[in-house]
């Protein structure tokens, strides 16, 4: 429902809100699109309708733009509706994580598939998602992005247990994972972020995994099933990453992604430094 984003969520999508001048969720699918993924499979709910109108034509906008001579404005508009194969299905009641995907069943089928929950942006030299495709193919087993998070807010995450491999420091051994742990008991300081790589097996579990707190299907609990049966693996991504479904890790990916735009970027930085601070 975005709540920490009211009043602006109110009829906007939370993932419908610019970051410097795009929307939070043309990140995720664009770096899905740099790591190799070919079909994007959106989930969507009620009142989400602007996500789809904003990956498709806008004749009226194009035609406008054409005729006022706006030929970069005009590829623009035409770049982003032709991003992608995009493919969506509506999650009717806000079920959980597990939930969502498990709506995306169908559309995927029997192959590997990935997930990117886009209130995590991730600014890396390679794509987040590509690193934990290479993992992935290396290893043969179900992937979940993570990161080292010290002190107490480590409490506010998924955590990881297990070990590091002996190979790759950046790959973690899963043996089990603990939603949101009291910080004396985390079993490590690897905190799950929104990016996983899943083998189909996963659909399966989803479908007998029980309704936890609030009715919810989580995937996490999927993922615990998973790891009964196949190999899962943690690997800490090199990249930053911004939560921007908070509003202040919204400002600060705001800010820096702002900074590293040519057309402003310097003017920008510039600015800052003059500010009465």
């Amino acid at each position: 429902m975005g709540t920490r984003f009211l009043p602006a969520t109110k009829a906007i999508p939370k993932e419908m809100l610019a970051l410097v001048d795009k929307p939070i969720i043309q990140y995720g699918v664009e770096e899905a699109i740099a790591s190799g993924i070919e079909h994007i499979v959106i989930v969507t709910g009620r009142g989400k309708g602007t996500m789809e109108d904003h990956f498709d034509h806008s004749f009226e906008l194009d035609a406008m733009l054409e005729r006022r001579g706006k030929h970069e404005l005009l590829a623009v508009s035409r770049g982003v509706s032709a991003l992608a194969r995009i493919s969506y299905v509506r999650q009717k009641e806000p079920l959980g994580l597990g939930h969502a995907v498990l709506c995306a069943k169908e559309l995927v089928g029997d192959e590997p598939f990935a997930v990117i929950l886009p209130d995590d942006v991730i600014d890396g030299a390679v794509p987040c998602l590509k690193q934990m495709i290479d993992v992935f193919e290396e290893k043969g087993g179900s992937v979940l992005a993570t990161m080292t998070v010290d002190g107490p807010g480590l409490c506010a995450y998924g955590v990881l247990a297990g070990s590091q491999d002996s190979d790759n420091p950046r790959i973690y051994n899963c043996t089990g994972m603990v939603e949101k742990p009291k910080f004396e008991d985390a079993p490590s300081k690897q905190a799950i972020i929104g990016r996983y790589v899943l083998t189909p097996r996963i659909f399966h579990l989803l479908e007998k995994t029980a309704p936890g707190i609030g009715g919810e299907i989580q995937l996490t609990d999927g993922i615990k099933s998973l790891l009964k049966e196949e190999k899962v693996y943690g690997y800490t991504f090199e990249g930053k990453r911004y939560d921007a479904g908070d509003k202040f890790g919204m400002l600060q990916a705001t800010v820096e992604f702002a900074l590293k735009r040519p057309e402003f970027g310097e003017r920008f930085r510039a600015y800052l430094k003059g500010l009465q601070l």
